[in-house]
């Protein structure tokens, strides 16, 4: 095993090493969306039931946590491989077999699909930005611009680490051991 990792290409571990390294914080920074959305829910309730206020921006706010959430935390989902699978056959197959699956399923599906969502998506917020969208709800955050921005941002890190995951699994196919980052639970 030991040989085999120093045969590594150390160039191609390095930069599979530093997209996993990547997608952990923007996993772990997203987690922190959690909190704040818990905090904000539980003092709307208080205002709403135990005061007769509200905030449309408060509400909004939770639902713009949630997009935070999700979208940037997607590439720590593909990275420690917690992401949604159709299982019935994969879960069965071979170490090579899998690596064929991910390498083949990165490349066909998933790489052309962010590539589209960045391209489509970078348009759609940079229209945003060009007027400086706000919510149409009286009160709301007046910067819907920067949630439609998270659509190619996302799709940059989801992009990215994919292909982590693509050459990983080609170092693999080709008998190499490429070292990756452990998976935080």
């Amino acid at each position: 095993m030991a040989e085999q990792l120093s045969n590594t290409p150390k160039l191609a571990t390095s930069l599979i090493q530093l997209l996993d390294k990547f997608a952990s914080i923007t996993g772990r920074v997203s987690a922190i969306a959690i909190a704040f959305m818990v905090i904000i829910t539980v003092a709307v309730v208080i205002l709403r039931y135990g005061f007769s206020m509200g905030s449309v921006a408060a509400q909004e706010s939770v639902t713009y946590l949630h997009a935070w959430l999700f979208m940037l935390a997607m590439s720590y989902g593909l990275k420690s491989d917690s992401h949604v699978r159709v299982d019935i056959f994969y879960r069965n197959f071979s170490k090579t077999s899998r690596n064929w699956v991910n390498a083949i399923g990165g490349l066909v599906f998933l790489l052309p699909m962010c590539a589209a969502l960045v391209y489509y998506g970078w348009d759609y917020a940079e229209r945003s930005w060009a007027i400086r969208e706000v919510s149409v709800e009286a009160g709301g955050i007046p910067a819907v611009f920067l949630l439609k921005s998270l659509i190619p941002v996302a799709a940059s890190l989801l992009l990215l680490q994919c292909l982590a995951e693509v050459l990983a699994n080609t170092l693999e196919l080709m008998g190499y051991a490429p070292e990756r980052s452990a998976i935080e639970r």
